[in-house]
């Protein structure tokens, strides 16, 4: 048995994106494909190929399941890393998290473009595996080596030890080559898993829905197993062994990847399709003198798509002005005689402006999405220091003692629990009220976590309230200093609620928006919608360590400030409410964009936003 590979999702030869027309009709000024009458959103027929489907999945799902419990396990714990083994200050570690949190985001965008243009998904894919196991090894040495990373404290008033320029350089290494891996896992491994099914045919489309579901399902056990048997083997065991169990991981995750190898599916690289998109802005420009035509969607030029599977677009009325793109002003000098523009720089179809405008209309509710996210940034920052300084024992007066780094668990436990009881109960209940089949609308849902998102920040603020006015009290009544009574007797427990509250907000925003991405852009743009949850959750991660970066310095550094190295001197929660503001401001802005947005419909008036195409 070899691997199936098909050029592009319709055949055609790799690199050509633009739409293919058929010779053109007798009328010079208007040229559209004919299509059969029983054709609806699907364009052509598309090639033979050997879809193996479950025969893949163990080692998809396999290779999907151990990099994440691997990625996760190592990322999930370097808050505690960075300030108890690399001695960084609070908010140093915090700024440093964010700068790689995004930036591991962000290379998603590199990731899919590599792999539209040159690698196609398989190798991007594997590659990125490579990439993120050296990562690991290489950060396991930092642990493991005494010379790769500072001594331990001498106790007492002495000042720990700072990393060397040599120490931080090799820990930097570690996190590029995660980074990479990152970059090319992350767009490709749920459109690569989806490649491996028919979707012509019911049984491919139950397996593609079953695939996401079992993606969803692994990431939910990674997450659990990572952010307890990892993290506690972290925390109360060695460091070093606690980063080789995740490289070990993700070793079985490259060996599963590759096992599988002769039966997958792989799709060619067709070049990126956002080429098409700045094509129309250009041509769009070039003619923004000619007059615009009194019946754009009559008038303008039309063409069939190269790919069998992506949607065929009616007019719409946003965006006019790209419509000048596919406006045929001579025909001799912009069409050939096979009915091809001739420049494509010059005349696009109205396929590729309806694909532009589709993109245009996300952007805006895609840049509230970004505003949003800055509240999950805590979470692995600022939650971990407050369960640091809260009391973590799993009953009063002792016990065993939970990590810090394990309190992320409970967004994600959350977000599982809640998951089936919408499907099975809330969903039902509001089809009946709505008539909806999806009962909601995807932006209705990406609205309620908004909401969500900003009670937890309120839940977030009133907690840490009481816990550093706790530990003001304890310092008083014992006589103490808060530099010495830095643990206060509030159970870490507490910060369950606002992590429960993320989580829930997660399960409506999250999911929603991905689903929103996959759904409104062209199929033929599925990685780049991939790419752009992350790209937004880079972004994020980078306007919260500028915020960070904006509160400390404003409020009175590590000492005084919001955000002093020892929280009971500091404000959190008053940080905490400044991000729920900041939420609610965003949230009036989303409903704007919400209320301004028009959801794609294909050319037989179906509105894509019913069921998920892979």
């Amino acid at each position: 048995m070899t691997s199936s590979t098909v050029s592009g999702a319709g055949g055609h030869p790799a690199g050509d994106i633009g739409d293919h027309p058929e010779a053109p009709n007798a009328d010079d000024t208007i040229y559209q494909a004919a299509l059969p009458d029983n054709e609806a959103c699907v364009s052509a027929a598309a090639p033979e190929l050997r879809y193996r489907g479950w025969k893949t999945m163990p080692f998809v799902i396999g290779n999907e399941t151990f990099e994440k419990l691997g990625s996760i396990g190592t990322a999930a714990n370097l808050m505690m890393y960075l300030t108890s083994v690399f001695h960084m200050t609070n908010v140093d570690a915090a700024m440093a998290l964010n700068a790689f949190s995004g930036t591991t985001n962000l290379a998603t965008v590199v990731g899919a473009f590599a792999s539209d243009l040159y690698l196609g998904r398989y190798a991007t894919v594997g590659i990125g595996c490579i990439a993120t196991l050296i990562g690991m090894i290489i950060l396991t040495f930092t642990a493991a080596v005494p010379t790769l990373h500072p001594p331990p404290c001498a106790g007492g008033e002495e000042p720990c030890a700072g990393a060397t320029g040599r120490q931080l350089a090799v820990l930097v290494l570690a996190f590029v080559f995660i980074v990479a891996g990152a970059g090319g896992i992350r767009p490709c491994n749920l459109a690569f898993g989806a490649d491996q099914f028919d979707p012509r045919t019911d049984s491919g489309r139950r397996g593609i829905n079953s695939f996401f579901n079992w993606y969803y399902f692994t990431f939910t056990i990674a997450v659990c197993v990572s952010s307890t048997v990892i993290i506690y083997v972290q925390s109360n065991v060695s460091w070093w062994v606690g980063f080789a169990i995740p490289a070990a991981l993700m070793l079985v995750s490259c060996a599963l990847f590759f096992a599988g190898e002769r039966l997958y599916v792989r799709v060619s690289p067709e070049g990126s399709p956002l080429v098409g998109v700045v094509r129309v802005a250009v041509a769009a420009f070039r003619k923004r003198r000619v007059a615009a035509p009194d019946d754009p969607g009559k008038s303008l030029f039309r063409t069939r798509h190269a790919s069998s599977l992506v949607s065929r677009l009616p007019y719409t009325e946003q965006f006019r002005f790209l419509d000048k793109a596919a406006v045929v002003v001579e025909v001799k000098s912009e069409v050939d005689l096979d009915g091809f523009p001739k420049n494509p720089w010059q005349l696009c179809s109205m396929q590729q402006v309806e694909e532009t405008k589709c993109i245009l209309r996300v952007l805006p509710v895609w840049v509230t999405c970004i505003v949003y996210y800055v509240a999950f940034a805590q979470t692995n920052t600022y939650v971990v220091l407050q369960a640091t300084q809260s009391d973590r024992h799993l009953r009063a007066g002792g016990g065993l003692e939970v990590p810090p780094g394990s309190f992320t668990i409970f967004p994600m436990l959350a977000l599982t629990v809640w998951i089936p009881l919408y499907d099975r109960l809330v969903v039902p209940w509001m089809k009946r009220l709505t008539g909806r089949e999806e009962g909601i609308t995807m932006l209705q849902r990406m609205g309620i976590g908004m909401v969500l998102s900003s009670v937890a920040m309120l839940i977030s603020g009133l907690v840490e309230q009481r816990r550093r006015d706790l530990a003001v009290l304890q310092a008083a009544t014992s006589g103490g200093s808060m530099s010495r009574s830095k643990v206060s007797p509030q159970s870490a427990f507490w910060l369950v609620p606002q992590l429960a509250a993320l989580g829930l907000s997660e399960a409506f925003n999250q999911v929603s928006q991905m689903e929103f991405y996959y759904k409104q852009f062209p199929e033929n743009m599925r990685s780049v919608a991939g790419s752009l949850l992350f790209s937004g959750l880079a972004l994020s991660n980078y306007l919260s360590e500028l915020l960070v970066s904006i509160v400390h310095r404003t409020t009175g550094g590590s000492e005084e400030g919001w955000l002093a190295e020892d929280l009971n001197s500091g404000r959190l929660d008053w940080f905490y409410f400044l991000i729920g503001a900041v939420g609610l401001a965003d949230l009036v802005v989303f409903l704007v964009c919400a209320n301004w947005y028009r959801y794609k419909v294909c050319d037989d008036g179906h509105e894509q936003d019913a069921d998920v195409y892979p």
